[in-house]
């Protein structure tokens, strides 16, 4: 098999640049005890190929695409049976490696933010993730309290992660080109282990709070019925943008002592 053909309806973009590629796995550290690294979307391989060079961890890649699957199998025998053919989406994180794992990739645009709300959900065994994912989305994951891109993803993801923008992709790297730049993000996990308050709330009160981001934490929150005297506080007159992580723990704090 020469080559793997890109396929639209899977949101396939193979880097071509190989200076790139070494680039994106070197923003790697593995210095929180990660040993294993699983690559989503390998594709042809052009971040594998870097990745195994590295014998200081183990490397295993799981792809959705029957035809990359096979080119790998047939292109990197060093990966034996550490090549998985399944939907990242639908596997089972917590069976796969016996300790802690980063996670790297050329994430598919469309399914970028499920990928995140998956590690999310295993973040106590993701200490790190290296990702090349739409610019407009990358800098929304790492802008700050206040900036115009925060968002829902933004909060959540900051919770647990320190969100570093590593540099600028251009279209004309990949095949096909996107009709959009792409970026690099760097994710570390942070100190908090928990977020002192009811961690399903603390989702819906984000998420609430985003969905009328112009207007005020007072009418975006009126569904939750707050006593006229909570509702008052100074906080209920800024606006989701406004808040950190920290602000949003408190707020969901105060909500859940008075609903």
């Amino acid at each position: 098999m020469s080559k793997v053909s890109p396929k639209k309806h899977l949101g396939q973009h193979f880097l071509v640049d190989q200076n790139i590629a070494r680039k994106i796995v070197d923003q790697l550290t593995m210095h929180q005890g990660a040993q294993d690294v699983l690559e989503i979307g390998p594709g042809m391989g052009v971040l594998t190929q870097f990745l195994l060079q590295h014998k200081e961890y183990t490397t295993t890649v799981v792809d959705i695409d029957r035809e990359s699957i096979a080119y790998l199998k047939e292109h990197f025998p060093a990966l034996q049976d550490r090549i998985i053919s399944a939907d990242f989406l639908k596997t089972d994180l917590s069976k796969m490696f016996p300790g802690k794992f980063a996670i790297i990739g050329n994430f598919p645009y469309n399914i970028s933010s499920q990928i995140f709300f998956k590690v999310l959900e295993h973040r106590d065994v993701v200490p790190e993730v290296v990702c090349m994912i739409q610019k407009e989305v990358a800098e929304r994951l790492a802008a700050p309290p206040g900036s115009k891109t925060y968002g829902i993803l933004s909060v959540l993801l900051q919770a647990f992660y320190t969100i570093d923008y590593k540099f600028t992709v251009h279209e004309h790297v990949f095949h096909p080109p996107p009709k959009v730049k792409s970026g690099v993000i760097g994710l570390l996990r942070n100190e908090r282990q928990n977020l002192a308050c009811d961690e399903k709330l603390f989702f819906s009160v984000v998420k609430q709070s985003f969905g009328t981001r112009r207007k005020t934490l007072r009418n975006s929150l009126r569904s939750y019925n707050l006593p006229p005297e909570i509702a008052a506080q100074p906080v209920f007159d800024k606006r989701a943008e406004q808040l950190s992580v920290q602000d949003f723990i408190e707020l969901t704090q105060l909500i859940e002592q008075n609903m």
